[in-house]
């Protein structure tokens, strides 16, 4: 992710379970200092609050990373908007964001996502990534899944998303939660083209 470009990626948090899948990978961005356009849907703030509490709510968000994740998230930059603001920066392919995630998905997002429907800002952003080809990686967070939820898998992987699912794996030896949350974050920045070293490769 070369240029002005790639130092700018857009996370989105909708309402399906897995917020600390969302932070972990908004804090490993920020530590890489990249700059994060932040949207997180009306059910994204209520899952926030769910299942990290009142701490990870959107305006305290960078307080919040810096105490689980070190000082070091304060390297990037980290931009809050609005998921009804769809005349926000990102909501314009000419806007210099690099690539997109939507973690967790809900399987209502990914609906407006297969159909171009761009409803809210999640949507619409996720559709410039798809008109631009650029990347977008989606975390779907459902099982099981109906045949028209799998339908709109198959029609966002067909439009050039990355389907992700938040499957995280155990041969790395996870101990915590939080490890569980690193592999996760760690596989959705090698999508988006972003070195880490939140966990150790697979050598065989």
């Amino acid at each position: 992710m070369p240029g002005e470009r790639g130092r700018c990626v857009s996370v989105g948090i909708t309402g399906a379970s897995g917020a600390l899948y969302a932070v972990r990978t908004v804090a490993a961005l920020l530590a890489g200092g990249f700059r994060v356009e932040l949207v997180v849907s009306d059910f994204g703030r209520r899952l926030l609050h769910d299942e990290l509490g009142e701490a990870a709510s959107c305006d305290r968000l960078i307080d919040y990373l810096a105490d689980r994740y070190g000082e070091d998230v304060r390297a990037g930059t980290l931009v809050v908007h609005s998921n009804r603001n769809l005349g926000a920066s990102i909501a314009s392919g000419s806007y210099a964001c690099a690539g997109m995630a939507i973690v967790p998905c809900s399987m209502k997002t990914l609906a407006g996502v297969a159909h171009g429907l761009s409803r809210s800002l999640i949507e619409r952003a996720a559709d410039v990534m798809l008109k631009e080809r650029r990347p977008l990686v989606i975390v779907p967070r459902e099982t099981p899944m109906s045949l028209p939820q799998l339908r709109n898998l198959v029609a966002s992987a067909e439009a050039g998303a990355t389907v992700l699912p938040a499957m995280p794996a155990f041969y790395q030896g996870p101990r915590t939660l939080d490890d569980l949350a690193d592999f996760m974050a760690g596989k959705i920045l090698d999508a988006l083209g972003v070195p880490h070293a939140l966990y150790p490769p697979w050598t065989g």
